[in-house]
């Protein structure tokens, strides 16, 4: 029954499947109030699970959120009809779609949709704090988690709090400096931010940011391509007034490792976090591509990497253009309203928690590969769009 379901939605969809809003909820920091989510559901799944502040895209895991969390949460669902009942997960779909969703290179490499992206808003900036590498995080069976970052002016009407990032350490601080105020996580303020470096954040680019990198995002709403995987290290031990317990620091350690000073130091990679050239090796300005076609501008926003990438899609009012990509992708609009292949397309101005939208799609690469016909159907907004891509995009720029 369920294949038969998929298999129609994918046939109904010409190959693109539309997908439900997946907000995701976080116990730490402050929502930035950037998600076009009414303001009376940013605590909709109960204030013990903490405000909103995520929103998932073209997900095919669960987020790593506690005991509380439901074992879909994060999830992406496709949704053939307005009728909610008739979902069934992404990740199903893939399952059964196979090479026909992600490609023959994907699924023999990986078996399934390797990335995911989401909204990330928050208020005040993030505690700092550092994704797994690979080899790290196969020690508690788990990803690394390389990830990157766009910064889209529609979506940022204000700045928070500091709209500025920390990278890394500054070059001249030396291990043992690190070292010393982890040892004093549980005893004072150990202000760790004071070793580091940040950068003001422009709208419209973005940074890639390796596994390995400590980092504390700045407080605009965030565009975040990134590997499957939800795991972190958090060094930060007071952020923005707020006190985080030595389980965030330990809590994707082996368990013989969790009070061990210089195993948790160990998950940093040294050199990267206190390379001199920092932004000029991971600071990522717009590409534009010179071959789109006429009535659109196609950017590559992500790129530089060997994980994923995205582009940005501006269609200008009232043109219709065809869009080929050698390879599948999930969007979500940022601005205006069209259609998209066989989809009506629209940008929600305020969603009810649990409502469905037409503004998120996956392109399988069947669909990518045969061209997606865009229309913009208003006389003067543009219709905007950010696709996330796996490692297998061959045009995105190394």
């Amino acid at each position: 029954m369920l294949e038969k379901k998929i298999r129609a939605a994918y046939e109904q969809g010409e190959g693109i499947l539309r997908l439900a809003p997946v907000f995701v909820p976080r116990l730490f920091s402050q929502p930035g109030h950037r998600l076009k989510l009414h303001p009376d559901d940013y605590f909709a799944l109960g204030t013990q699970r903490g405000a909103i502040k995520e929103r998932w895209f073209s997900s095919v895991i669960a987020a790593n959120n506690g005991p509380l969390a439901a074992p879909d949460e994060g999830m992406s669902y496709v949704v053939p009809t307005d009728d909610p009942a008739d979902k069934f997960t992404l990740r199903d779909a893939i399952a059964e779609l196979g090479a026909e969703a992600i490609g023959t290179e994907l699924l023999e490499k990986y078996g399934t949709w390797p990335m995911y992206s989401k909204f990330f808003d928050y208020s005040v900036p993030l505690f700092h704090h550092v994704h797994l590498t690979f080899d790290k995080a196969a020690m508690v069976n788990r990803l690394g988690k390389p990830e990157c970052y766009y910064y889209p002016p529609q979506l940022n009407n204000y700045d928070g709090t500091m709209p500025a990032t920390y990278f890394g350490f500054s070059p001249e601080v030396t291990p043992e400096e690190v070292k010393e105020r982890l040892r004093d996580y549980e005893t004072r303020d150990t202000r760790i931010t004071e070793l580091s470096r940040a950068f003001r954040i422009q709208l419209g680019t973005g940074w890639y940011t390796p596994a390995g990198v400590i980092h504390a995002p700045g407080s605009y709403l965030t565009y975040e391509p990134q590997w499957n995987s939800d795991v972190n290290s958090v060094y930060e031990n007071v952020a923005s007034g707020e006190v985080y317990s030595k389980f965030f620091l330990n809590e994707n350690c082996p368990e013989d490792k969790k009070d061990d000073i210089d195993y948790i130091f160990s998950l940093l990679d040294w050199e990267k976090n206190v390379d001199p050239d920092y932004r000029k090796h991971y600071f990522r300005p717009p590409v534009v591509i010179d071959s789109a076609p006429d009535g659109c501008i196609e950017k590559w926003v992500v790129y530089g990497n060997e994980y994923v990438g995205a582009k940005e899609l501006t269609v200008m009012p009232g043109q219709e253009v065809v869009i080929t990509d050698p390879a599948a992708y999930g969007l979500i609009l940022t601005q205006g309203h069209g259609q998209l292949g066989v989809h009506d397309c629209e940008t929600p101005t305020l969603l009810r928690f649990g409502q469905l939208s037409l503004d998120e799609y996956y392109v399988t690469e069947t669909a990518a590969k045969a061209g997606v016909r865009i229309r913009n159907t208003s006389r003067v907004e543009p219709l905007v769009m950010l696709k996330h891509f796996g490692p297998n995009h061959p045009d995105m720029p190394r």
